[in-house]
């Protein structure tokens, strides 16, 4: 496993948001079950499910190629990754006529989210790269 960082590196930043996703997963199943759901959430939700993981894995394996550690932190590059996740998650909402998601909720959702984010990739995400030997 040694010669193969840039798997080391997908494993290291799929796994957090696969667990919150996880529990997500659970509460909407639970609130699913008692009838509390809107229903066109269940078209927004597979979004997320589907394309967060996997983007966070291929941010930090795009981290990892682009040898950045020591140069750029972590967390300042994790930070980055809402800013292509946000409009795409618009353009999904518009997509699926979900008018619970504007552009300007976008707005104002996208720097919490980046602070979120640098949170996330500096703190656990950057665990998860050490514990997988990624320097």
């Amino acid at each position: 496993m040694k010669r193969h960082p840039y798997l080391r590196a997908y494993m290291a930043g799929v796994l957090l948001p696969s667990w919150f996703l996880l529990l997500a997963l659970g509460a909407f199943l639970a609130a699913h079950i008692t009838q509390q759901v809107p229903a066109r959430l269940e078209s927004a939700i597979v979004f997320p499910m589907a394309i967060v993981p996997s983007s966070w894995g291929l941010w930090n394996v795009l981290y990892t190629s682009l040898r950045l550690h020591g140069r750029v932190s972590i967390g300042a590059f994790g930070a980055l990754l809402p800013v292509v996740l946000v409009p795409a998650g618009v353009a999904l909402a518009s997509i699926l006529d979900l008018g619970f998601y504007t552009v300007r909720q976008a707005a104002v959702i996208l720097p919490i989210a980046m602070a979120i984010y640098y949170l996330a990739w500096k703190y656990a995400v950057a665990f998860f790269n050490r514990i997988v030997d990624l320097r």
